[in-house]
Parts: C-alpha cells; sequence; structure tokens
C-alpha cells in the first residue's frame, strides 16, 4: 500500500488522470491526500469532483481558498454569483448540490501520525502545537458542517483580524483560522500575516517570514505537506514539503510518495490555463494562487 499527496489541481482533470497513471495508483489498496484547491480556473473542475469524490475512502482532501469560494458561491442567490463557467457548471449540474455537499465536509486539517504527515492547504500559524491547530481546525470544521453553515461562509470574507490569537472570539477566530490554513504565505513571529505578498521567498516586506520558518514557531511534531503557494514551487525543507507547481498555469502536478523517504513525482500540464478569471477565491483577483 502507497499513500501520494498531490498538489492543487484546480480542476486540471486530464492532467490528474496522467499523473495518476503515472503513479499507477489502486484505489484497492494505495490512497491520495489532495492538499486543497480542487476547483477553479482549469476548466474542469466538474470531472475532477466526480473523479475525487467517487475514489471514496482512497481519497483524502482538506479544503483550499478556492474550495470554500465555490462552496461559498453556492450558498447565494443566483444573481449574486460572480461569472466563471468552470464553477458555473458544477452549481448548475444535476449532482452539482451532492458534489458541493460533499466538499463542506472536507477537512481544513488531516494527521495521520502512523504515516508521520500532517496536512494542510496554506500553512500553520506559529503559535499553533499540533494539538492547537487541530482544535482550531476542528472547531471551524464543525461550524462548515452545521446549520449555521451559510452564514460562515458569506462571513468568513476578511483581512482582520490580521492573525490567530487565543483571545479571538467568534467570527474573528473563525476567520482568523481559515485565513491561516488556507491563505496564508507569510507572518510575523505574532503570526501575523502578509496578505498582499504572494511571490517567491526574498520577496517579502521586512519582518515576514515563510511561515515554515518564523522564527520562534511553536514545535512541528509532524512533517507538514501543503500546497497553496505556486510561486514557492516544490520545495523540501525544514519538515515541510510544498506541493504547488503551478499546474493550471503551464507547470506541473506534483504528486509526493509518503512511504519511506517521500519521493516527488510530477508530470507536466496537459491542457492550457482556461483563462476564465472572473472568481475571486478569499484571496483578491490576480492571485495566482
Amino acid at each position: 500500500m502507497s499513500t501520494y499527496a498531490i498538489g492543487d489541481v484546480q480542476g486540471c482533470y486530464d492532467t490528474l488522470l496522467r499523473l495518476i497513471d503515472r503513479l499507477a495508483f489502486d484505489p484497492a489498496h494505495d490512497r491520495l491526500w489532495f492538499t486543497g484547491d480542487l476547483v477553479n480556473r482549469g476548466g474542469q473542475s466538474l470531472e475532477t469532483l466526480r473523479y475525487i469524490r467517487g475514489l471514496g475512502n482512497a481519497a483524502v482532501c482538506v479544503l483550499g481558498n478556492h474550495d470554500l469560494h465555490l462552496v461559498a458561491e453556492s450558498v447565494k442567490a443566483t444573481e449574486r454569483r460572480q461569472k466563471n463557467q468552470d464553477l458555473k457548471r458544477v452549481l448548475d449540474a444535476a449532482d452539482g448540490p451532492d458534489l458541493i455537499d460533499w466538499l463542506r465536509q472536507r477537512p481544513l486539517l488531516h494527521v495521520d501520525t502512523s504515516l508521520g504527515f500532517m496536512m494542510v492547504h496554506a500553512g500553520l500559524s506559529p503559535q499553533w502545537s499540533l494539538q492547537r491547530a487541530m482544535i482550531e481546525a476542528e472547531r471551524v470544521e464543525k461550524e462548515l458542517r452545521g446549520k449555521g453553515y451559510k452564514s460562515t461562509l458569506l462571513r468568513m470574507y476578511g483581512d482582520r483580524p490580521g492573525g490567530w490569537s487565543r483571545r479571538l472570539k467568534g467570527l474573528d477566530r473563525t476567520r482568523a483560522t481559515i485565513n491561516a490554513l488556507t491563505r496564508m504565505r507569510y507572518c510575523d513571529p505574532r503570526g501575523q500575516i502578509c496578505f498582499e505578498s504572494k511571490g517567491a521567498p526574498g520577496t517579502q516586506p521586512v519582518g515576514f517570514h515563510p511561515w515554515f520558518e518564523v522564527p520562534g514557531h511553536k514545535p512541528r511534531e509532524l512533517r507538514v505537506v501543503a500546497g497553496h503557494w505556486s510561486a514557492l514551487g516544490r520545495f523540501q525543507g525544514m519538515g515541510v514539503y510544498g506541493l504547488d507547481t503551478g499546474c493550471v498555469w503551464g507547470g506541473k502536478l506534483t504528486a509526493l510518495k509518503l512511504q519511506d523517504e517521500p519521493v516527488f513525482i510530477a508530470v507536466d500540464c496537459a491542457q492550457p490555463k482556461s483563462g476564465d478569471a472572473d472568481l475571486l477565491s478569499l484571496d483578491e483577483m490576480g492571485d495566482r494562487d
């Protein structure tokens, strides 16, 4: 049995199938982890969701910022939805409600102590131990799966508060947790996120650091796989493995075999970018992640 973590698919279904074939994936024995952002921009979000949902227990997915935005779009009145043909196909499909409900039930953080890995879409607040990260993720997951999920989805947007703190309560704590897990790239030692910086390390303002190398961060008891940051590209260091290699932008779709000594496996993008950038993710328009 092998377990593979796969970076941001973003609707690149043809490329995903190419990677699955390269892995010789057997759903009866192997397992796939997906770092989130299954949808948007690749042109085949509907096919991607159907395929991954159809894998059942052979696949684990965490929510990314684009996934959350699709779910949020689904609870808006039709006339208030943003124009995006790729995601409109999901919203209008006969099985669209079931796919979106399945997506809404996905976790924000996945932990496997037997493999020695955890998975998140973007990053972890430097104040979080593994236990604290699990507590905060689970709290928001309960909100997203509960009766008041529509209100949570429609109010999750915003750059304030700038970072997570034990003092935060209610919506502020929910938003800070979502921002850390699905949007973070750079932050300062207090966990304040630099939302504007999205480039490669070295381009951020003074005082901010890649989330995984912030001075004084809490020890991470497990290795971490993450996506979200195409400008970072394939990354390995400090117990962190970055898997967003910009497939939707003409790059590669990358997997990481988690057993034994982790090994990267990648395939080239099989389709051009759709060019449909009409949907804002949790990050602002123009964000390539």
